[in-house]
């Protein structure tokens, strides 16, 4: 009697086939998504007369590496460098501030349309989504010619109204879907217990969502830290009041600033929402896709 032998399995062969493929295909995505950044970061220590003779050099040598790129990025106008300390130091109070009013209005607001009953609660998410996606550049003329008018062309406290009458929308959107996710079960055992609804919301409500609050003040921070329209716009007449955005704008634009210089500016730009996101990606993982749970 013939013992048959058994063949191989076409599940067994495509799950042999994804050991090897997801792993080659996850190395591929970090590789072309780090590479960019990681050259970027290269050029910026490299000397120039280094980067002139060998641009491709992927891995420099010790006498290469220049950290006066960084110190004339860095230093003030006055000293001979680009004056990128002061723009950090205005870009850092333009976002912060942004996440700050964004979600003193967002929160309340968000919980309002959430819990309360009023006329047109289904109708004002798409309202206030419908708000976001309108374009930028069509506000850009009006909001120039009234910010003349009140003189505060040019100031950081213009800059910061436009950006939260841009953000508060969305994040009210971003945190209504988070607070539906929140059962009323929860207020409702609190309002037994003798709390109003201002106490069941901070004792309650916001403690459950914080992930949700976390993952959109960071999305706040992004936009006000990399935007460049409004910063051009209102900006671009008071070097001492330029954001990080506006000031790399500059350095991109002028033929007399080396490439390594460019560099360290783009690093500078781009390391602070890189900190950021991996220190909050936890959060910011979590409080996206609980947001989008419900509509």
């Amino acid at each position: 009697m013939s013992t048959a032998t058994p063949g191989i399995s076409r599940d067994s062969v495509e799950r042999r086939l994804l050991l090897v493929i997801r792993p080659a295909f996850i190395i591929f995505l970090l590789v072309i998504s780090l590479f960019p950044f990681y050259y970027m970061v290269l050029l910026s220590f490299r000397q120039l007369d280094s980067v002139l003779q060998d641009p491709g050099a992927l891995w420099p040598s010790l006498g290469e590496i220049d950290l006066d790129t960084y110190k004339n990025v860095l230093a003030s106008t006055a000293d001979g460098g680009q004056g990128f300390l002061n723009f950090i130091k205005n870009s850092m109070l333009v976002a912060l501030g942004t996440v700050v009013i964004s979600l003193l209005v967002a929160i309340p607001g968000a919980y309002a349309v959430s819990r309360l009953e009023f006329f047109g609660r289904r109708q004002i998410s798409a309202v206030f989504l419908g708000v976001y996606f309108f374009p930028a550049i069509l506000l850009a003329i009006p909001l120039f010619v009234l910010f003349t008018r009140l003189g505060q062309r040019g100031t950081l406290t213009g800059l910061l109204v436009v950006y939260v009458a841009q953000v508060a929308a969305v994040s009210i959107y971003m945190l209504r879907n988070y607070f539906d996710t929140i059962p009323a079960s929860l207020e409702e055992a609190a309002a037994i217990d003798g709390c109003t609804r201002l106490q069941a919301m901070r004792h309650v409500s916001l403690p459950l969502a914080l992930p949700a609050i976390a993952s959109n003040a960071l999305f706040v921070f992004m936009i006000a830290w990399n935007e460049f329209l409004f910063a051009l716009l209102f900006l671009v007449e008071r070097r001492e009041n330029w954001t990080v955005s506006l000031g790399l704008s500059q350095l991109a634009g002028s033929i007399e600033v080396p490439t390594t210089v460019l560099m360290a500016g783009s690093v500078i730009l781009t390391l602070p929402i890189i900190v950021l996101f991996f220190l909050s990606e936890r959060w910011l993982a979590g409080g996206l896709t609980a947001g989008a749970e419900k509509g």
